[in-house]
């Protein structure tokens, strides 16, 4: 009898133990989901990268995800107190939107899953030595980078008789300094000399492009968030000179550039709120999904600017138009 009440019980608990499991296994279904978006700093690439990933969200959606937008104006420092103050209000998922932003979110959290995008190499920006295209923790989402090599191409192709190409960079980007070094190595191979010309923030821009220009046939800048900020700035240095600036993507091409391999940061930041919507409602574990990477590659060039400069722009280029 006694052994009859224990395989009762024994039997009993099993029962319990798995309904627990399919229970407590399953992705949370919440009535509402809270995003806590962390943009470095507002110009045309990050802003439609943002507004992707919330239209992405909300057509997944609908009224059942809330967003929490804070824009931390290019600081690191502004982008650390965002983000630590994500955490303590407990977000269902952080996205991260540049670079500096996506640094201050992994130090923040280590638990709440980060999707980020306009991020140029995520092994660079989180320190990752072998890569293998996926993290290994809370953290994935879409780059920005746009072949190098490419790139390259496209200076030969519209300046073929510039010996000295400067790369123009903010110094605090990582992802700027990975991509001059990656740059450097695609332009000596095409015959070109290089070298870098770096500021510290907004303050030097102008002083530092001065001195590019004065040095340079050409110049190279990669999606640098400085750069991105200050075109205007750029462009007022550059255009009297008469020297072109082959930009990393369309923002920066359209404020003072004459031509860009362009990607669209509105479709990436889409792409990752589709990541993100696997993330929070099926339970996709961020620590296994690859990088997405964009596949739509156009060449675009800035018309005027290169019928001032004299420069023959070859078939296969569109040419920006302001809407």
């Amino acid at each position: 009898m006694k052994t009859s009440v224990k395989k009762i019980i024994s039997a009993a608990l099993a029962l319990m133990l798995m309904a627990f499991c399919f229970t407590g296994c399953k992705t949370e279904k919440k009535d509402t989901y809270v995003v806590g978006i962390c943009q470095l700093a507002q110009h045309d690439a990050l802003d439609a990268a943002t507004n992707g990933f919330m239209k992405a969200l909300k057509d997944k959606l609908g009224d059942k995800v809330r967003f929490d937008l804070q824009n931390a104006s290019g600081e690191a420092t502004n982008c650390t107190t965002i983000c630590s103050k994500f955490v303590s209000d407990k977000v269902d998922l952080i996205m991260a939107n540049a670079t500096g932003a996506l640094s201050a979110a992994a130090q923040a959290t280590d638990t709440i899953p980060i999707v980020a995008t306009s991020i140029t190499d995520y092994a660079t920006a989180l320190d990752i030595k072998d890569w293998n295209g996926t993290t290994g923790f809370n953290v994935t989402g879409t780059a920005d980078l746009a072949p190098l090599e490419q790139q390259a191409a496209m200076i030969k192709e519209l300046v073929p008789n510039a010996k000295m190409v400067g790369i123009l960079y903010c110094s605090s980007e990582p992802n700027s300094k990975f991509q001059s070094t990656v740059m450097q190595e695609k332009l000596k191979a095409l015959g070109f000399e290089c070298k870098e010309f770096t500021f510290v923030d907004t303050n030097d821009v102008t002083a530092v492009t001065q001195q590019a220009a004065a040095e340079c046939d050409a110049i190279f800048a990669p999606t640098d968030n400085t750069v991105a900020s200050n075109g205007p700035a750029i462009n007022n240095v550059l255009e009297p000179a008469k020297i072109p600036l082959i930009a990393g993507e369309q923002g920066i091409c359209e404020k003072c550039g004459i031509a860009t391999l362009s990607i669209s940061y509105y479709d990436i930041g889409y792409k990752a709120g589709e990541m993100a919507y696997e993330i929070l409602v099926n339970g996709a574990d961020p620590a296994k999904m690859a990088i997405e990477y964009s596949k739509d590659l156009t060449k675009k060039y800035m018309a005027d600017h290169c019928r001032e400069l004299g420069i023959t722009v070859p078939d296969g280029y569109v040419a920006i138009t302001n809407n």
